[in-house]
């Protein structure tokens, strides 16, 4: 039931009137590419379909058009209608703000008041990118702020406290997982717990009923919650599947397949470490009918073949002593029955590998690259090292076959990408967005014609 006191006039007006608020006005000259307004893409799979990329940066590099000082964080942000929103902290205060995507000039800004402290002494800032859905933009803060804004002009429309709520017990990195609309609704892993239960580090948390939580995008009114699982860092994926919508949430205790209309859950199919300080924080990648998940704590990935009320494991590493695929943030890109990801759980052992999606076997992998993001556009892989190295590397499934590499400065000839570079690039209307530390890069990569 809606009561005054959990919307604001706005969101009453637009339930009373049963009005759609327009799209905010398209301010891009650029007139190809299309908007990046999810958490690695429309599709979450940080796959771009736009062609014409400059593929000889030593001929050619990209240029800088703007780069701009952000406070801590580590999400890049999201672009719509000439827009790009990012989330930064500085002080005791989240904030939100809007640029012109093609020029860095700010629009406007909305910021609200935290007291969230890391366990492990990481950032205070933001962990998910906003999410854009026409008029609105959506934010999921660390402390478990969930807002929903104008994308206009950053005024409120209505917000949540998760953590209040649905009484959870503080993970070990804050909340971190970017929620996903669909149709009507804005769902999110919020992984409540029985109330005065005990910190997570003493491994003793268990979940109560909302593991999954779906709220009406527009009012923010609450429509389901369901499973007992706790949260994790990797952000939910809907997909069609045999005709039907699927949810996938990689939830702390492993994969959980539901019904995003309902909430109804067809299966649970438990994948994770028994290392208290274990989390799973890569997307589940859908190819077909099958969902991949890979973890880096000891288990690595595996592979399901998903039906109503059930799945079939195709294969999994498990326990084995050499596992084929074990990301940890990044999620694994698919092209033709291969998999592109960055295997290995710390900075010196990371490798960027390539294995067969069907049974995953290792084809190649090239150390020395750091832990690093891949973004998927014109047959190219461009890869964000953490150290904030960029290179350019071909599809190709029999070798690593880098072709540029660009090492980017400020105006002051300072690295501007500092580690730690964690955020997955994002191209938008030929224009990549990168990030580090401390400040976000804009380049254009795909000059017009």
């Amino acid at each position: 039931m809606l009561t005054a006191s959990t919307l604001t006039l706005g969101a009453w007006l637009a339930l009373l009137c049963g009005a759609q608020a327009a799209d905010p006005p398209d301010l891009r000259t650029r007139k190809t590419g299309s908007d990046w307004p999810d958490f690695l893409g429309a599709d979450r799979q940080s796959v771009s379909a736009e062609k014409g990329i400059l593929a000889n940066w030593a001929e050619r590099a990209p240029k800088v058009l703007w780069q701009r000082e952000v406070g801590q964080g580590y999400a890049i942000g999201t672009v719509s209608r000439g827009r790009y929103f990012h989330a930064e902290r500085a002080g005791k205060k989240i904030r939100l703000f809007a640029l012109k995507s093609e020029t860095g000039e700010e629009l406007w800004s909305f910021e609200y008041e935290t007291d969230y402290e890391d366990l492990y002494g990481y950032d205070g800032g933001p962990r998910c990118s906003p999410v854009v859905d026409g008029e609105r933009v959506y934010l999921f803060g660390p402390e478990g702020m969930l807002h929903c804004v104008r994308a206009v002009d950053g005024g409120v429309v209505w917000k949540k406290d998760t953590t209040k709520d649905f009484n959870v017990v503080q993970n070990f990195f804050g909340a971190g997982n970017a929620p996903v609309i669909e149709g009507d609704l804005l769902i999110a892993q919020v992984g409540g717990s029985p109330p005065k239960s005990p910190g997570i580090q003493t491994g003793e948390v268990v979940g109560l009923d909302s593991g999954i939580v779906a709220f009406d995008k527009r009012s923010g009114e609450l429509k389901y919650k369901v499973g007992d699982g706790l949260a994790s860092y990797s952000s939910l994926v809907t997909a069609t599947i045999g005709g039907r919508r699927w949810g996938f949430a990689f939830a702390r205790g492993g994969l959980v397949g539901f019904e995003p209309a309902t909430g109804k859950v067809d299966f649970r199919y438990p994948w994770r470490a028994r290392v208290i300080e274990s989390v799973n924080a890569s997307n589940p990648v859908v190819v077909g009918d099958k969902v991949f998940i890979s973890e880096c704590y000891s288990i690595g990935g595996s592979l399901l073949k998903v039906r109503p009320g059930g799945f079939d494991v195709v294969w999994s590493d498990g326990k084995k002593r050499d596992v084929s695929m074990a990301t940890h943030w990044m999620t694994p890109i698919h092209v033709e029955g291969c998999l592109y990801g960055s295997s290995g759980r710390h900075t010196a052992n990371a490798e960027l590998r390539c294995i067969e999606l069907e049974t995953g076997k290792v084809k190649w992998s090239e150390p020395r690259l750091t832990r690093c993001s891949l973004l998927l556009a014109d047959g190219h892989f461009v890869c964000q090292g953490e150290d904030g190295a960029l290179r350019l590397i071909k599809v190709n499934p029999e070798k690593y076959e880098e072709v540029g590499k660009l090492v980017l400065g400020t105006p002051a000839r300072e690295p501007a990408l500092k580690y730690p570079a964690w955020a997955a690039p994002v191209l938008s209307h030929g224009l990549l967005y990168v990030r580090g530390k401390d400040r976000v890069v804009c380049l254009e990569l795909i000059p017009p014609k």
